[in-house]
């Protein structure tokens, strides 16, 4: 399969289904806000920059996490009913894609998500499309998380943790929550061991895009986000 050459004029991109076997479908233009909506609509996402190069993915199969599916060990069920720690939305969003962006991506050792990457996605953030949960042990941010939130479908993008178990006690919060809102799934790009724990799973990619294809008829969930009192997110 060939890789595209975006053009630097349009947001338009290549099919999903033209990806490399490795996911690599696109080089090349920025982090507006026109592009990263199409990439995003279209089951397609950056993963990292070099030289000023923006590379762009669409795996098969696609990890993604059904709400419903979410597994709660009884390690992180102790966390939880011992009240470890305290969560946030949207509360200090920068910090929390700046602390994910000192985290190594595989499987790109060495990459980072640099200060093209935290523009862009805090731009996002204040049209209200991209949100942040914090985790707390006092008044320390000791883990997070952030993504886009697009229609029924949440596409988290990166986490963090300083102490053991802050990531995924903000990710299993923030999926409890959406499924008390009614969002479909959790986008999780490709697999890692950590999310497979949690009962993230791979589905072909052409799955993944009729979801996106009936996603395109939802209502986004646009603003600041709070942790509702009925579980869910409110705003």
């Amino acid at each position: 399969m060939p890789v595209y050459l975006l053009n630097p004029n349009e947001h338009s991109f290549p099919h999903a289904s033209e990806a490399e076997d490795s996911g690599l479908l696109a080089v090349g233009g920025d982090l507006s806000e026109g592009r990263l909506l199409a990439a995003y609509c279209n089951g397609i996402f950056p993963w990292f920059e070099e030289d000023g190069v923006f590379f762009w993915y669409s795996p098969d199969p696609r990890f993604v996490l059904f709400p419903s599916e979410l597994k709660v060990h009884k390690s992180m069920r102790s966390i939880f009913n011992q009240q470890k720690f305290r969560y946030s939305l949207d509360t200090c969003f920068e910090a929390v894609i700046r602390a994910c962006g000192d985290t190594r991506r595989t499987p790109f050792e060495g990459t980072w998500i640099n200060d093209d990457f935290v523009e862009g996605y805090l731009h996002m953030h204040q049209q209200g499309l991209a949100h942040s949960v914090e985790v707390w042990q006092g008044e320390e941010l000791v883990g997070g998380l952030y993504g886009l939130s697009i229609g029924r479908m949440f596409f988290g993008e990166s986490m963090f943790a300083t102490v053991p178990n802050a990531s995924k006690a903000g990710f299993i919060t923030l999926v409890r929550a959406l499924e008390q809102s009614g969002f479909w799934l959790v986008d999780c790009q490709v697999e890692t061991p950590h999310l497979a724990s949690l009962g993230a799973r791979g589905i072909p990619r052409s799955e993944f895009l009729e979801l996106l294809a009936k996603n395109a008829y939802q209502k986004t969930l646009q603003g600041v986000w709070r942790f509702g009192e009925g579980g869910g997110i409110s705003m």
